[in-house]
């Protein structure tokens, strides 16, 4: 039922939007900043710019020193933390109700003076190239990585958000000091909050916080988009261990179009629901979609999970897979293959699609349930459409009828749009 709670929209004389909703049910604030800037707006030779700036906003600032923080929200018993992702980059902060000074205090205060000190910056090369190569151990990143690459030509979302190694080794402390001072602005920012308080009283203290802030510029890159694959791609990665992965990524579009919805249903029916929240929601299995009968119950596979993503510009849909042992890609791939003919050719059963649905329903649920997932959700589709997405997210998925679903397979779920990448191991063990 909180989903249809009003929200307050507003937007300060320096450009910052503001959106307020006021949920009652526990005193608790979650306060998120929003900037719209992610690995989208990088470049080859700058990737990884957006997620090591968003490593350097908790290195302090002259007012409040690197540690100082932590110490203080977990004091207060609350919890913070960042993401950055293809499109934004966010912070926020869960509080008691009565300590919710402190997340506006601290987030208006790096919106401008984070420090970015070369020594700091160097500290944290060290940290990010640790962290890349702690992914390269795992194979299911090297494999996702080659396929995203195979699956763009020139967007840059073929490049992965930690950034490329080499150009982690070479970006400088310039560099992300321009990065941050141009995007980190009112103008090219959000604040979504969600819980406990009264909207004039938390206007008026934004407004003290963050009024007084330069706007900076409004920032809306508009990308050239690629033309769908012309035919299907192929990739292989070779690696320690013993198991093989394959993943299937399509060309899909991107969450303002309207298919989204009804190929959110045939995921849900594919492979199983999957969330768009960053937090998940648990309760759900895909025991029942066809993928996971016909892979997993077959012994083809050990594990089927899909994902379709919320994005600005059409990007993937992704279907991830452990081959089991006693089974091959080619014997995977032709039963994925034999499965989407069938979505194809017959007509769905309305009560599969009422399945889907259900499923779909549930997990959003679980992802909306808590004041923080509301203060996410307040923001998040922000990024991309506006708040209305979220609010007929579930009036838009029951709209959906079993010839959409099967219309939707028709067009994306292509041989030709697709990037097949298969994992195989070496049977070595992975360094440590």
């Amino acid at each position: 039922m909180v989903n249809e709670i009003p929200i307050t929209r507003t937007q300060l004389s320096n450009g910052l939007t503001v959106l307020l909703k006021e949920i009652h049910t526990a005193p608790l604030i979650s306060f998120w900043v929003w900037y719209r800037v992610g690995s989208r707006d990088e470049v080859r030779g700058k990737t990884g710019l957006s997620h090591w700036v968003e490593h350097m906003q908790f290195k302090g600032t002259p007012r409040f020193p690197p540690g100082v923080l932590d110490r203080w929200i977990s004091r207060e018993g609350g919890m913070w933390n960042a993401f950055t992702y293809l499109d934004w980059t966010t912070y926020f902060e869960t509080l008691p109700a009565n300590k919710i000074d402190l997340a506006l205090d601290l987030e208006a205060d790096r919106m401008v003076n984070s420090r970015f000190d070369p020594e700091d910056v160097e500290a944290e090369r060290t940290v990010i190239l640790s962290e890349r190569e702690g992914s390269e151990n795992e194979p299911l990143f090297l494999l996702g990585e080659a396929v995203q690459m195979a699956a763009f030509d020139h967007h840059p979302y073929r490049y992965e958000v930690i950034g490329l190694k080499e150009d982690l080794r070479q970006i400088t402390r310039d560099d992300l000091y321009h990065h941050y001072r141009r995007y980190y602005t009112p103008a090219n920012a959000l604040i979504a909050a969600a819980g406990d308080f009264e909207t004039g009283m938390m206007l008026e203290k934004i407004e003290q916080t963050f009024g007084h802030l330069p706007p900076g510029e409004v920032i809306r890159k508009e990308i050239p988009q690629e033309p769908p694959l012309a035919q299907e791609r192929r990739v292989e990665v070779k690696g320690p261990g013993t198991t093989v992965f394959m993943h299937l990524a399509y060309r899909a579009p991107a969450a303002n179009h309207p298919d989204f919805f009804a190929f959110t249903v045939l995921d849900s029916l594919l492979s199983g629901p999957s969330s768009l929240n960053m937090f998940g929601g648990g309760g759900v299995s895909n025991k029942t979609s066809r993928l996971y009968q016909a892979l997993v119950e077959r012994e083809l596979a050990v594990s089927i999970g899909g994902g379709l993503h919320a994005t600005i510009d059409p990007y993937l849909y992704d279907l991830v897979i452990t081959v089991h042992p006693k089974s091959t890609p080619e014997a995977v791939l032709n039963a994925v293959d034999a499965e989407i003919q069938r979505l194809h050719v017959e007509p769905v059963r309305e009560e599969e699609i009422q399945r889907a649905l259900k499923q779909a329903r549930a997990l959003f649920a679980y992802g909306s349930e808590n004041i923080t997932n509301q203060g996410f959700w307040l923001g998040f589709s922000e990024m991309f459409a506006t708040y209305e997405w979220f609010a007929h997210y579930v009036e838009r998925l029951s709209a959906v009828q079993p010839e959409d679903v099967q219309r939707i397979a028709q067009t994306y779920l292509q041989p030709q749009r697709r990037v097949v990448g298969v994992y195989q191991p070496t049977g070595e063990e992975a360094m440590a």
